[in-house]
């Protein structure tokens, strides 16, 4: 391995910190901006000089650098940053970009960089898609928990269905006991709820009829509870389960494990580690709940957690058994899980 090297990225600039390991020279250098031309600049320097590995941690901003090291034909490592920060330990001076890329590079030429998968580029773009569709979904619910909040406010009686039914949007139009402000308020809410909703269904049909196309997808959704878009989600999020050891890892990764703190035999509750995707999570939530249905194969579990605890953590408990019954229909069906589309 001639060149070992770690970026450091900020929205501003890039701080690298790169080691040869013939001569042993380390250079430690900013780039401004940091963007794909700078960055396609940088790399050029080291064309034709054998091996070359770049580390990067996977926060944002890590696509470009990993697509322009693919680019050039380098080694591309993306380090889980949770772990990177747990093994940075406690802060005994100042964490600065220097460090934490010198850190990385350390890490890299040692052996001992905790890396994350790094996904296909249909896995990429079907990522970006997914997250765009969960932050049009909690805008949207946003807006329609500002419609009942102010109607609330205003000791408005509760409309049922008032953004879905013909007469409760006829009465939000009323403005039936609100102030003319009040009025004002519900109606851009109303409006910008119903932009977000023609949104949704579009991104919803687009991830509809990729779901109906993947084969890892299509194996997913044959779960109970599992629709197309939760079933694309798993797929995206969840990634190669080859590269986890057993399926609890796959449950650590989604973030739904529960962590614990224990010193001098004292213990605190645990809470949920919530290291993991978000969107992911709210996949396997949303299609867990549908356990609470008869017909659901984990209807006795879901009940008996309920009734010892309540409804949202029997919910998460089963939201871990189907990334546990992902893991191992993604494992099974190995390289076909991945193929794009037909």
């Amino acid at each position: 391995m001639a060149i070992v090297g770690a970026f450091d990225v900020h929205r501003r600039q890039v701080t690298f910190d790169v080691l040869d390991t013939v001569s042993g020279q380390v250079r430690r250098v900013q780039m401004r901006p940091a963007c794909r031309a700078t960055l396609r600049q940088f790399l050029g320097r080291f064309a034709g000089q054998g091996e070359v590995s770049f580390a990067v941690e996977g926060c944002t901003g890590w696509r470009f650098i990993v697509e322009e090291l693919e680019r050039a034909g380098f080694e591309a490592h993306v380090a889980d940053p949770a772990a990177v920060a747990d093994a940075r330990g406690s802060k005994r001076r100042a964490k600065t970009d220097r460090i934490d890329s010198r850190q990385l590079r350390q890490q890299l030429v040692e052996g001992r960089l905790p890396e994350s998968w790094i996904p296909p580029v249909l896995v990429r773009e079907v990522r970006a898609k997914l997250e765009c569709y969960h932050d049009l979904r909690e805008e949207h619910t946003a807006w329609v928990q500002r419609v009942h909040a102010t109607l609330f406010h205003h000791g408005v009686p509760v409309i049922e269905g008032a953004l879905s039914t013909i007469d409760g949007r006829a009465r939000l139009a009323a403005g039936e006991g609100l102030s003319p402000a009040a009025r004002q308020s519900v109606g851009v809410a109303v409006r910008v709820a119903d932009a977000l909703q023609t949104e949704l269904d579009e991104r919803g049909k687009e991830l509809g009829r990729f779901a109906r196309r993947q084969p890892g997808c299509r194996a997913l959704a044959a779960q109970y509870g599992v629709g197309p878009i939760t079933a694309v989600a798993i797929w995206a999020f969840l990634g190669d389960t080859r590269r986890f050891s057993s399926s609890a890892q796959a449950v650590r990764h989604t973030g739904l494990d529960v962590t614990v703190y224990s010193s001098d035999g004292k213990r605190s509750p645990g809470h949920l580690a919530r290291q993991g995707p978000p969107v992911l999570r709210w996949a396997l939530y949303e299609a867990a709940c549908s356990a609470a249905r008869r017909t659901s194969p984990d209807l006795d579990y879901y009940h008996d957690t309920k009734e010892r605890i309540d409804h949202k953590r029997a919910a998460i408990s089963v939201a871990r058994k189907i990334a546990r019954r992902s893991h191992h229909i993604l494992r099974n069906l190995g390289d076909t899980a991945w193929q794009d589309a037909a």
